[in-house]
């Protein structure tokens, strides 16, 4: 049987179209595999370094943050953290009295804690019949809210009254914003600097679980 060259060049053709195929479905796979494994990358670089989102569980924050909001923290403010160690390195600042703060929770380091610095390194803070006194001074901050008008008696619990306390060094003291419904610095103590993950500064998303609906005026608020 003799061919053609006409004949030569299709069969030709179709076996290299047949072998061409296998190649390039590998390509466009590894092409798909290559571009997953980047963006996964990225997504934790961001998440340990730059921003990381957090949803309010609790009535702690009150009424700066209420209950399903969900925030984004600045993780690179304070410094970023070098991990396994306690070391920052390329820090812009340190937390300021007033800043709204995530951090790991010192009797339980595998949940996260949010709450307002009041008290810096260095500073005497005492609690007077729910007034708290910073270095001797009357600090009020303008989010703070009083929800209950009972007074509980410091030999109580340390709500509404404490002993003047020192802030260690690299330390800090953190109340929440409802001062009546938070459990913070005044029953557990300080904040070490290495435990704050960093600076809450914005909600992008709020839901209203009894009301199942969007709070759509929250969205896009910054955190003051």
């Amino acid at each position: 049987m003799v061919m053609n060259n006409r004949q030569h060049s299709e069969i030709a053709t179709d076996a290299e179209r047949k072998s061409a195929a296998p190649a390039t479905k590998k390509h466009i796979i590894r092409e798909y595999a290559e571009s997953i494994i980047i963006a996964v990358i990225l997504a934790l670089i961001i998440r340990t370094f730059v921003v990381q989102a957090f949803k309010i569980p609790s009535a702690s924050m009150e009424d700066t943050m209420l209950i399903g909001d969900h925030l984004l923290v600045n993780k690179f403010v304070y410094g970023l953290k070098i991990p396994f160690t306690d070391k920052r390195v390329l820090k812009i600042r340190d937390p300021n009295r007033g800043d709204v703060i995530v951090f790991e929770y010192p009797e339980d380091p595998s949940k996260d804690f949010i709450k307002r610095v009041v008290g810096m390194p260095g500073d005497v803070v005492q609690v007077i019949n729910k007034k708290v006194y910073v270095n001797g001074m009357l600090y009020q901050n303008p989010h703070e809210v009083h929800k209950e008008p009972d007074t509980i008696p410091e030999a109580q619990n340390p709500r509404d009254y404490t002993k003047p306390v020192k802030v260690p060094e690299n330390s800090y003291f953190v109340m929440g914003d409802n001062r009546d419904r938070s459990y913070d610095s005044r029953f557990w103590g300080f904040v070490k600097n290495d435990k704050i993950r960093g600076l809450a500064f914005i909600k992008y998303w709020s839901w209203d679980r009894e009301k199942n609906s969007v709070r759509w005026s929250r969205i896009g608020r910054w955190i003051e």
